[in-house]
């Protein structure tokens, strides 16, 4: 499989014409996915914290002869994702195409341990934002009659385990959402899908792994293929919920997980 490890030279066109904006888009899978969409036609409006970073990826993107711009704002703001939207608008005319990627989590602890701030927080950034993103997206895509949003959920969002309520209660909701707004909006031409992740090999994994170097066999070993998903594998699979030959799929939640939700 053709991964596009960061060239942005157009490889087959599936979003080609189309205008897609990624939350999360820095790092992971919000930036192998804005290569990707890039490289496959779209011009792709780039949403995350980290602005030195988001600019520096939007002018690699350009340098391939994509289209990209850099737009920094924080998903939980719902003022920051009205003025990206507004701003995908404005400068390319339309919106066809919303990859939700950003999320945060903490490493586990049980229910009675867990902190109120962090279970707020971890709520905040995955449901809420979430939810300020699908409020300002979804009637930007009705304006042109269709659209596609793929949202990543987790593993997380369909399994349990014995750590991490937050994080397991907000990607359950992720999925609730997908599935109530692609219910309410499926007539009106615009599809929503949700990608249930596995261990993914992210700079958030890296880094832990780094630091602890036996979490590597740990994170492998939850899938079947016994590895970790390169971060391009899981923006390919929002690259086809997102594109034509996904024209039927809506209301799933697509598993891209290696096999852990499969035993």
């Amino acid at each position: 499989m053709n991964r596009n490890n960061g060239n942005t030279e157009r490889s087959g066109g599936l979003l080609e014409g189309r205008v897609a904006m990624i939350t999360g888009a820095s790092s992971g899978i919000g930036a192998a996915a804005a290569r990707l969409f890039a490289a496959e036609g779209a011009a792709v409006v780039l949403m995350a914290r980290r602005e030195e970073r988001l600019r520096r990826l939007a002018d690699t993107i350009a340098a391939g002869g994509g289209r990209a711009l850099a737009a920094p704002g924080d998903v939980t703001d719902a003022e920051d994702v009205r003025r990206v939207v507004a701003m995908a608008e404005e400068v390319f005319g339309r919106l066809d195409v919303a990859f939700n990627n950003a999320g945060w989590g903490t490493a586990g602890t049980k229910l009675l341990d867990t902190e109120d701030a962090e279970f707020d927080k971890v709520m905040a950034v995955n449901v809420g934002g979430l939810w300020n993103c699908l409020r300002h997206q979804v009637p930007a895509m009705l304006r042109t009659g269709t659209g596609s949003v793929v949202n990543t959920a987790s593993t997380a969002g369909v399994l349990a385990t014995s750590a991490g309520a937050p994080y397991i209660a907000a990607k359950h909701a992720v999925i609730g959402l997908t599935k109530a707004a692609a219910a309410e909006y499926g007539e009106q031409g615009i599809r929503v899908n949700s990608l249930v992740v596995g261990c993914t090999r992210t700079e958030l994994i890296e880094t832990a792994v780094k630091e602890r170097p036996h979490l590597e066999e740990v994170f492998a070993a939850r899938q079947i293929q016994k590895r970790m998903a390169d971060p391009y594998e899981v923006a390919h699979a929002a690259l086809w919920l997102a594109g034509p030959h996904a024209s039927f799929v809506t209301g799933t939640a697509l598993a891209v997980d290696g096999g852990r939700t499969a035993v």
